[in-house]
């Protein structure tokens, strides 16, 4: 206690008024608008769809370069600033490895048997020299093998297994359906299974023979003329542009921004959860 000062009545406590909820709507509106700026590349005032594009492709990237770095520590043991295929798989599989009838009769056996060989086989791909130590890019291919050129095959066969139940190196019409909806005993299918049907025999199926080989599920999971980002850019914007000038202002976003918050195409809205000083 400093000098001059005599110590609080009794029964009192030096307290600090809460912000009122019309403080708390302000902080949150000017944290908003904030955002909006640094999506405003050029400053005019107004968000285009390239600019929201940009901005959406540099959130993802950041995302999968967080997610690399979040759990690059459970993996590098050794830290070498490198993870061998052996340190994988021994924090991922290790327990396994050395207790195998543990698991035995479970269906984690399954489970590990089936994932460690399709494992390795990832981590190969990616790892582009050989060395079966991947580095921090080659380890981001091996997470994220959908933002590499050289590892769409892998996912493309890695789609192919998962939803390929009979085995026969194909994807017959009821194996698409069934990697999205489960039958129910004698009952309908909804309207919308009957419409992925007729997208599978119209937009699937591109030389029907009724199944779709390698190249058939490439085109379908990886099409090379979709941009995801422009997509979900164009669509934001759509939505958003009260006046159809085909661009954004500030009002037009803040006014929707649920819909920015709710973007499930990216991690967008996570994104603009955050505090925006970190974007």
């Amino acid at each position: 206690m400093t000098g001059g000062e005599g110590p609080l009545p009794t029964g009192k406590r030096a307290t600090c008024s809460p912000p009122s909820s019309r403080e708390r709507n302000q902080r949150k509106r000017g944290s908003r608008r904030k955002i909006v700026d640094r999506i405003d590349n050029d400053g005019d005032g107004f968000v285009t769809t390239e600019e929201l594009k940009t901005w959406i492709k540099r959130v993802q990237k950041r995302y999968i370069f967080d997610n690399v770095a979040k759990v690059w520590k459970d993996y590098d043991r050794d830290k070498d600033d490198k993870i061998s295929w052996e340190e994988y798989k021994q924090a991922t599989y290790g327990y396994y490895l050395g207790n195998p009838a543990e698991f035995h009769d479970s269906s984690d056996h399954h489970t590990f048997k089936k994932m460690l060989p399709r494992d390795e086989r990832r981590f190969k791909a990616a790892d582009l020299d050989g060395d079966l130590t991947a580095t921090r890019e080659e380890f981001t291919a091996f997470l994220h093998p959908e933002e590499f050129e050289h590892m769409k095959e892998i996912v493309v066969l890695e789609t192919l297994e998962d939803i390929d139940k009979n085995g026969d190196g194909f994807v017959d019409q009821d194996e698409y359906i069934a990697d999205m909806f489960s039958h129910e005993e004698n009952g309908p299918e909804p309207d919308w299974v009957l419409s992925e049907r007729e997208q599978f025999n119209e937009f699937r199926d591109l030389n029907k023979d009724g199944k779709l080989d390698k190249d058939e599920i490439r085109h379908w999971i990886l099409p090379q003329d979709y941009d995801h980002a422009q997509a979900e850019a164009r669509h934001l914007v759509y939505e958003s542009d009260k006046n159809k000038d085909e661009k954004l202002t500030k009002e037009e976003i803040l006014e929707n921004w649920n819909m920015f918050v709710g973007s499930q195409a990216t991690n967008y809205g996570e994104d603009l959860t955050k505090n925006h000083d970190e974007l």
